[in-house]
C-alpha cells in the first residue's frame, strides 16, 4: 500500500476555470445588450424592406441613372482626411452649419434637361442611429431646382443627406456625407 499524501489542486483548477467561463460568459451577455441595435436606412426604406426588394430597387436605380443625373448645388464642400486607414484617403463632405441649413438639388437628364416634375423625397440622418432623422416628401420645385430649407442641425458630428428621385418607374438615389464642426 502507497501512503499517497500528496495534494492534488486540479479539482480546484476546474472549479476555478468554469467560474471564470461563466463570469465571462455573463460580463458578454450583459455588455452586448447595453448596446442599442439601430436600423440601417439605406435607400431612405427599412431594413427588411430594402433587402426584400434589393433586386427591383437596383433595376429602377439602373434605369434612372441611365437617363438621369441628381445634383446637389450651391453647397459648401469640406475635404476630410481618413487617418485611420492603410491608404491615404480624401473624402468630400458637405459643411453643415449650426441652426437652419438650405440644401438644393438638380434632377437633369443626362442632356442638362431640368426635370421639374420628379417625385423628390429628402432624409438628413447620422449614422448609426435614427433619433435624430428629418425626412421630407414631396420637395418643392423652386427656380429650377428641388429646395429643402429650414433643416435645423444643432449636434455636432457626422450627417448624411440622402435624397430619392422617383420619375415615373425609374428611382435615383443621392447619398452625400455632410459633418457639422463642433
Amino acid at each position: 500500500m502507497a501512503n499517497n499524501k500528496e495534494k492534488t489542486y486540479w479539482p480546484h483548477m476546474i472549479m476555478g476555470f468554469l467560474l471564470i467561463g461563466i463570469t465571462l460568459g455573463y460580463w458578454t451577455v450583459k455588455s452586448a445588450t447595453s448596446i442599442p441595435v439601430q436600423e440601417s436606412n439605406e435607400y431612405m426604406l427599412k431594413y427588411q424592406q430594402a433587402d426584400m426588394n434589393i433586386n427591383t430597387i437596383l433595376e429602377k436605380k439602373a434605369q434612372f441613372d441611365k437617363n438621369y443625373n441628381i445634383e446637389l448645388t450651391h453647397a459648401k464642400m469640406l475635404k476630410e482626411k481618413i487617418e485611420h486607414s492603410k491608404v491615404q484617403k480624401e473624402r468630400q463632405s458637405v459643411a453643415l452649419v449650426k441652426g437652419k441649413n438650405i440644401f438644393t438639388y438638380k434632377v437633369m437628364q443626362k442632356d442638362g434637361t431640368v426635370i421639374s416634375d420628379a417625385n423628390v423625397t429628402f432624409l438628413l440622418t447620422r449614422p448609426h442611429t435614427r433619433k435624430d432623422d428629418v425626412y421630407i416628401e414631396n420637395i418643392p420645385f423652386i427656380d429650377g431646382q428641388y429646395k429643402v430649407e429650414n433643416i435645423d442641425v444643432i449636434k455636432p458630428g457626422r450627417y448624411t443627406l440622402q435624397l430619392r428621385a422617383k420619375i415615373g418607374d425609374a428611382v435615383g438615389y443621392s447619398n452625400i456625407s455632410a459633418y457639422l464642426k463642433p
